[in-house]
């Protein structure tokens, strides 16, 4: 093994022990119940991602899945997730590096009652402007994955109808975060709506785009 090979295994070792965590971080916060959701991430041309139907709390180093862009299994013995056509047409078609879906239950709510979360506050910008509802289809077919490849156009998350949600980003922290807040969006809208004869004020879009563009240096030092 060259010095190359064994760099490339130890950033797959790497991030799957983030991947593992960050899926138990996803039933931990209450995101998902059981083995409902999934996370992935990208490394070079492999795609790590957990298996289906485990509990994240039994996955050790050596029930590492991954497989390639086209979906073939080149790392490990269990099936990958059955939403992996979603996944891969995420990483085909978006910068993304990592991924999680759960099926967050304010979300998940939400995504029963509107076609896009209304923009209730300014963290909206930091997906990229209001969250839609990707029409609902079969789960792990491929005609979910384009309803959420279409409901994602110029966002990082959106809801999946009566489904869950899905984000990604360039990291599994900032792909996990993005979930976090979506979720955390949708209990406040339905907290606010819940007011009998209120309804919640919302952004304008004049105030959404400058609440976004504020918030993309957010986070971000001069060295």
């Amino acid at each position: 093994m060259t010095e190359d090979d064994g760099t490339a295994a130890d950033a797959v070792a790497r991030t799957w022990d983030e991947l593992v965590d960050t899926a138990r971080r996803t039933v931990a916060d209450g995101l998902v119940v059981g083995t409902s959701g999934n996370v992935s991430a990208r490394v070079g041309d492999l795609v790590l991602v957990t298996p289906s139907g485990v509990p994240y709390a039994r996955l050790t180093p050596a029930d590492l899945v991954a497989v390639d862009l086209d979906g073939r299994q080149v790392r490990g013995v269990l099936p990958p997730t059955s939403e992996l056509p979603m996944h891969l047409a995420l990483y085909r078609s978006t910068g993304a590096r990592a991924v999680v879906h759960t099926h967050a239950v304010h979300a998940t709510a939400v995504s029963t009652l509107v076609d896009e979360l209304p923009p209730v506050h300014y963290v909206t910008g930091t997906l990229g402007g209001t969250v839609r509802v990707a029409p609902y289809a079969l789960y792990g077919t491929r005609e979910l994955a384009d309803h959420v490849l279409a409901a994602l156009t110029d966002r990082t998350a959106c809801l999946l109808r009566n489904h869950g949600t899905v984000a990604y980003g360039a990291t599994l922290e900032q792909a996990y975060d993005r979930t976090a807040q979506l979720e955390w969006m949708c209990r406040v809208w339905l907290t606010a709506t819940a007011h009998p004869g209120r309804a919640p004020s919302l952004l304008t879009p004049d105030q959404l785009a400058e609440a976004t563009e504020k918030l993309r240096g957010y986070g971000h030092h001069p060295h």
